[in-house]
């Protein structure tokens, strides 16, 4: 008995509580999940404080990608053991103008993009070409004040610009009562496909926070 509750307690030592799995081989995986935040919104709840190079007023990010992840159909992949190499400093810093800097495109290639079993070099031109492929609504852009509105209107007004996609292929988060960020789920071609059910947990808030972009 003795030696059964120790198997159990070492095999729960071993399953992700997240849902994220580590150190997993590079190229597998079911799909992507492309994550797109709207920056003026990512700015207010943590960026300003950091003083990120994100936030400087002489930027205009509206929705920026948080990254390209590899998802399993349960769970993801994560820091995964791969033969290529890391990103170069110019690599990274060709990735702000959609990323919104540096540092966030390192850490998406050294936390996800490992786990593509892509170079790096591809990985962000995968990412890339994912951001490019998603239409993002002009609407938001043409806001001049704070506002208040369902997380569903988010999620409707992408799926109005992108006709490909499906309810089931798009979620909205959101963190602290604010808009948070748009999750498009897409095939290793870039396809639109249904998100798995650890994905699709949609923001229900009917007055979530939207900052303009200033």
């Amino acid at each position: 008995m003795r030696l059964l509750i120790l198997c159990l307690a070492t095999l729960l030592t071993l399953v992700p509580r997240d849902g994220m799995a580590k150190g997993e081989i590079a190229g597998q995986f079911d799909y992507y999940v492309l994550a797109l935040s709207w920056s003026p919104n990512w700015c207010a709840l943590e960026g300003d404080a950091r003083r990120s190079p994100q936030c400087d007023s002489r930027e205009d990010h509206g929705w920026i990608m948080h990254g390209l992840w590899p998802q399993f159909h349960r769970g993801y992949p994560s820091y995964c053991h791969t033969v290529q190499r890391p990103p170069s400093r110019s690599m990274t810093a060709e990735m702000a103008d959609v990323m919104g800097t540096p540092g966030l495109a390192w850490h998406q290639w050294k936390k996800h993009g490992s786990c593509t079993g892509l170079s790096a070099t591809d990985y962000y031109a995968t990412s890339r070409a994912a951001y490019e492929v998603i239409e993002r609504p002009a609407v938001f852009r043409k806001l001049t004040n704070d506002i208040t509105l369902p997380a569903s209107v988010v999620e409707a007004a992408f799926l109005k610009a992108n006709p490909a996609l499906s309810a089931n292929g798009v979620t909205v988060t959101c963190k602290s009562r604010y808009i948070q960020e748009v999750r498009i789920c897409l095939s290793k071609t870039l396809a639109p496909v249904p998100c798995g059910r650890d994905v699709i947990k949609d923001c229900t808030l009917d007055d979530a926070l939207f900052t303009p972009i200033r």
